[in-house]
């Protein structure tokens, strides 16, 4: 015999038939490995509390853009009753002019717009358990 064994006989050598053996699993593991990580791409959802934290700041602009809306601009509260909002500096100089002028007049003017504005409760309608 040579030295170069030979295949069952096929006048092959060991060494050559076994090289498409190994390409064909090392293919197979690589399309595997391939494929598994296209399914992890795939399948990954987006992380947690992104969208959540992307609705909470423009929630938040939204908010600071109304605040600021309403401290900076006179606007009616509350027609009915008369309430108004002024922005803090108008409302600071017309506190400055009445409260310099007579104190105990824009005291009771205070008061009594006060209870307008926030009137008492209406009483409880009486318990049958008492």
């Amino acid at each position: 015999m040579n030295s170069v064994s030979e295949h069952s006989g096929t006048g092959v050598p060991e060494n050559r038939a076994r090289w498409p053996y190994l390409v064909a699993i090392l293919g197979a593991f690589l399309i595997v490995g391939f494929l598994v990580w296209v399914m992890h791409e795939y399948t990954q959802p987006a992380p947690l509390g992104q969208i959540r934290a992307a609705e909470r700041a423009k929630a938040l602009i939204e908010l600071r853009a109304y605040e600021s809306e309403q401290l900076n601009n006179a606007g009616w509260i509350d027609p009915a009753k008369g309430l108004v909002r002024l922005p803090i500096a108008d409302s600071m100089k017309i506190v400055e002019q009445q409260w310099g002028r007579d104190p105990a007049a824009a005291r009771t003017n205070l008061i009594a717009r006060v209870e307008a504005a926030n009137p008492p409760p209406p009483k409880p309608a009486p318990s049958p358990f008492e």
